[in-house]
């Protein structure tokens, strides 16, 4: 056989060699990839941005290097919920409280009533809570709640019809005033009067905190920012020059944002597997240490106390000591004509 010959045979039989591997599901290209979608909310988004890579590099590892691309959405926690009501298929979704994921278990049934049972800590890998940021120096002098409703003081927060963040912050405010009580008034009454006097001051109201962000840093809105606990912490970061200040007030409210699969998603999208991992990874030692770093607080106590620095210690109180269920605290504040819609009504007709 001549030179030329053989070297044909050689390509022939490699030709034949790999169209036999990938009829029998191998090959050079490995399994199938894997594509997620992730909806969370606003303050997530550079947390994320950390996470995915580790989750891909450890699930490429388990399972014969097969790649799993997590594709993210970002937005005001309430109106991400709706999103994924509305249609939008989300394999997992973190959001800013359990009643926007329970609104996917409502609503379409989506998810089981049990998801917040699948997981630790109520599936909440982390916590957070919600702090002021003020102006260098904080000529306003804002040390703790009452300071917010006083003088000519303004405040910057989002819609709490749209975003969790704003929820946490609102349900914060209430809370101090229900058990320090305000301007001659006790429970209810002083926390319905305390937030109807903070809302007064809002110029505007974003749909998410990252919106709320820009407004008081970039649009130079507002003499304090309610936030969460690490979106404040990133301002600060992002913003050397600004001369921001974070200012921990007495008290606050613990906030405990869930996450969870989607099962009507992964059933479609045959991506459980990837998508129970997904999520299961983030109670992980390397994840809850990278939560840590972007100041969200670990559950992990290890973890905590590395970073206990990181962290004041301030009282927290909880939604459930305070307000009872989120049911409760949805029919009373937050649906349609309940007490944040009227105090609005009543704002724009003063």
């Amino acid at each position: 056989m001549t030179l030329r010959g053989t070297r044909l045979g050689a390509i022939v039989g490699t030709l034949l060699a790999v169209v036999a591997t990938a009829c029998s599901g191998g090959g050079p290209s490995g399994p199938p990839p894997v594509e997620l979608l992730h909806v969370s909310y606003d303050a997530t988004r550079e947390l994320f941005e950390e996470v995915n890579p580790r989750f891909a590099a450890q699930w490429a590892r388990d399972h014969g290097g097969q790649s799993v691309q997590v594709r993210m959405s970002h937005g005001g926690s309430g109106r991400q919920a709706r999103s994924v009501v509305d249609g939008l298929e989300a394999d997992v979704v973190s959001l800013g409280l359990a009643f926007d994921v329970d609104a996917l278990a409502r609503q379409r049934q989506l998810l089981p009533a049990s998801w917040a049972e699948r997981l630790p800590n109520a599936s909440a890998p982390w916590t957070s809570t919600i702090v002021f940021v003020v102006r260098r120096g904080n000529p306003k002098g804002l040390r703790d709640w009452p300071d917010l409703v006083r003088g000519d003081v303004q405040v910057i927060t989002a819609n709490p019809k749209t975003s969790g963040g704003a929820r946490w912050a609102y349900l914060a405010a209430y809370g101090f005033a229900t058990r320090h009580g305000h301007a001659g008034r006790r429970g209810d009454e002083a926390g319905t009067e305390f937030v109807r006097a903070l809302f007064q001051r809002v110029p505007v109201l974003d749909s998410g905190a990252r919106g709320s962000s820009t407004t008081f840093t970039r649009n130079r809105l507002g003499d304090v920012l309610l936030t969460w606990e690490n979106e404040a912490r990133l301002l600060l970061a992002a913003n050397p020059d600004d001369g921001l200040e974070i200012v921990m007030p007495s008290e606050s409210i613990l906030a405990e944002p869930p996450v969870s699969v989607v099962d009507h998603s992964v059933e479609r999208h045959q991506t459980r597997q990837a998508a129970e991992a997904y999520a299961r990874f983030l109670w992980t030692p390397e994840v809850q240490e990278i939560a840590a770093r972007r100041f969200f607080r670990p559950r992990d106590p290890e973890v905590l106390a590395r970073h206990a620095a990181d962290f004041p210690v301030l009282t927290l109180f909880t939604l459930a000591e305070t307000f009872g269920s989120w049911d409760d605290v949805h029919r009373t504040h937050f649906a349609d004509g309940a007490l944040f819609d009227r105090l609005q009504r009543q704002r724009e007709a003063e």
